[in-house]
C-alpha cells in the first residue's frame, strides 16, 4: 500500500487529550488538550524532546493508561467510557502491542510464542496470514527455536509476527528498536513498513530516533504535552531538523 492508498478513515482518534499526574504545586501536565488521529493503514511516528509526553500518549491512545479529560476512539469504540474487563477485551481483540523489551516467553518456540495471542483468545490462526506474516518478518527457519536460541533482531521479529498474527486494528510500538543494533533495528523497522504496504496494518510508533522515524509515513511532534508540528513523507535530516527547532524553542 502506497501512501496514497492509506485510507481517509481513522483508525484511533484523540480529542482534547489532557493527562495531570499529581495535585497542587506538584502536579503535572503531561498532556494539554492534544487532538490527533491516525489514519487506517499509515505507519505514524510520535517524536518530541525529552519530557514531551510521547509515551503518554501512547498508553492513553492504547488503554493502558486512563486520561484525565478528553475522548480516545479505536474505529468506533470510546476508550474511555470502558471499565477494566471491556478495555481488557478491547487490548485483546483489537490492539496489537510491540515493546522495547520484547517480552517473549523463554519455554516457548517463536512459533508458539507468536501465536500466545490467539491461543489464550481461543481462536485459530489464519493460516494465510500466518504464512504471510512468517514471510514478510523472515522467520521460517527459526519458528522452533525459543528466545535464548535467537538474536535480539531475530526475537523482535517474534514479537513484531505476535502482533501481527491476530489482524489487530492497530499496533502500538514503543521504541522497538531501542534494544537493537543498527542492522537488527533497521530490519525490523522494514518489516513494520512492509506490514503496513502489504498487509495494510495500521502502526503507531513512539520513537527518539529520527532515522527510525523516517520508515514512517508521517511524523507528529509534542512539546510539553502539545501537538506542535508534523511532517509527512519524512526524511531522517527533515526529522531532526524538526527536533532541533522545538528544542531550541
Amino acid at each position: 500500500m502506497t501512501a496514497t492508498q492509506i485510507s481517509l478513515r481513522p483508525a484511533v482518534v484523540a480529542t482534547g487529550l489532557t493527562k495531570t499526574y499529581g495535585q497542587g504545586d506538584t502536579r503535572v501536565h503531561a498532556l494539554r488538550g492534544v487532538d490527533v488521529s491516525f489514519a487506517t493503514g499509515a505507519f505514524t511516528a510520535i517524536m518530541g524532546p525529552s519530557g514531551s509526553g510521547k509515551s503518554t500518549l501512547m498508553h492513553c491512545l492504547a488503554g493502558l493508561d486512563t486520561v484525565t479529560s478528553g475522548h480516545v476512539h479505536i474505529g468506533d469504540v470510546e476508550l474511555t467510557g470502558l471499565g477494566d474487563k471491556q478495555l481488557t477485551l478491547l487490548r485483546r481483540d483489537r490492539i496489537g502491542f510491540i515493546f522495547q523489551a520484547f517480552n517473549l516467553l523463554p519455554t516457548l518456540t517463536a512459533e508458539e510464542n507468536i501465536r500466545l495471542p490467539l491461543e489464550i483468545a481461543g481462536r485459530q490462526a489464519d493460516t494465510v496470514l500466518f504464512d504471510r506474516v512468517i514471510q514478510t518478518v523472515g522467520l521460517k527457519d527459526r519458528l522452533g527455536h525459543r528466545p535464548t536460541e535467537l538474536s535480539g533482531g531475530q526475537q523482535q521479529r517474534v514479537a513484531v509476527a505476535r502482533a501481527l498474527i491476530s489482524k489487530p486494528q492497530v499496533i502500538f510500538a514503543d521504541e522497538p528498536t531501542g534494544n537493537l543494533d543498527s542492522r537488527s533495528g533497521a530490519e525490523v523497522l522494514s518489516f513494520l513498513r512492509t506490514s503496513v504496504r502489504e498487509l495494510g496494518q495500521t502502526i503507531v510508533m513512539v520513537t527518539h530516533d529520527p532515522v527510525a522515524a523516517a520508515y514512517a509515513d508521517r511524523v507528529v511532534f509534542l512539546r510539553d504535552g502539545e501537538l506542535v508540528s508534523e511532517v509527512a513523507q519524512p526524511s531522517p535530516q527533515s526529522v531532526l531538523d524538526t527536533l532541533m527547532r522545538l528544542e531550541a524553542k
